[in-house]
């Protein structure tokens, strides 16, 4: 994971992606139990994001670094990572005002537990939905935060059934 904080760091300095950090099923073992996954999703802003290949600048700094595709992801030493364009307000926020972890002295950006949660919370899953409780269970946040944060970003009738339906016994 530390070679995965370099390399970001590294394409953020030299202007490849202007922001990124780490959320899915990693960035949820940050507050957490471990959970099992295959990959890193990292969220990016890039230079120019109107343009059709988003990524490709991504694609080639990694390349000239000798990081190799595997299908839609990129090998980072032990791990597959996806680049995901930061694709809705909430998702844009989140990477702005995610966490900085130390990850063996290098600066590792990390959304935070409570974006986490309303990013689970709009994508609707099964497994999205454990994700929030156990967030919820592990301290990572609260229900206020969430109801809050839920509200700001239109989901607020969301979270009211999920309360419901998962929390209001």
């Amino acid at each position: 994971m530390k070679e995965l904080a370099q390399l970001l760091n590294a394409m953020q300095q030299a202007g490849v992606i202007r922001n990124y950090a780490v959320f899915g099923a990693v960035a949820q073992m940050r507050y957490t139990e471990p959970v099992a996954t295959l990959d890193v999703d990292v969220l990016v802003a890039v230079p120019a994001p109107d343009r059709l290949d988003i990524l490709s600048g991504i694609y080639e700094f990694c390349a000239t670094r000798g990081y190799p595709t595997e299908g839609e992801a990129i090998r980072v030493g032990a791990w597959p990572a996806q680049f995901v364009p930061a694709f809705s307000p909430l998702t844009q926020e989140a990477m702005e005002k995610a966490a900085v972890a130390d990850f063996e002295g290098a600066p590792f950006r990390v959304v935070r537990a409570d974006y986490l949660a309303v990013i689970a919370l709009s994508v609707g899953r099964a497994k999205d939905f454990t994700r929030i409780l156990a967030l919820l269970e592990s301290g990572g946040t609260n229900r206020e935060s969430i109801r809050i944060l839920a509200a700001q970003h239109g989901l607020a009738n969301a979270w009211q059934r999920f309360e419901s339906r998962f929390l209001n016994e």
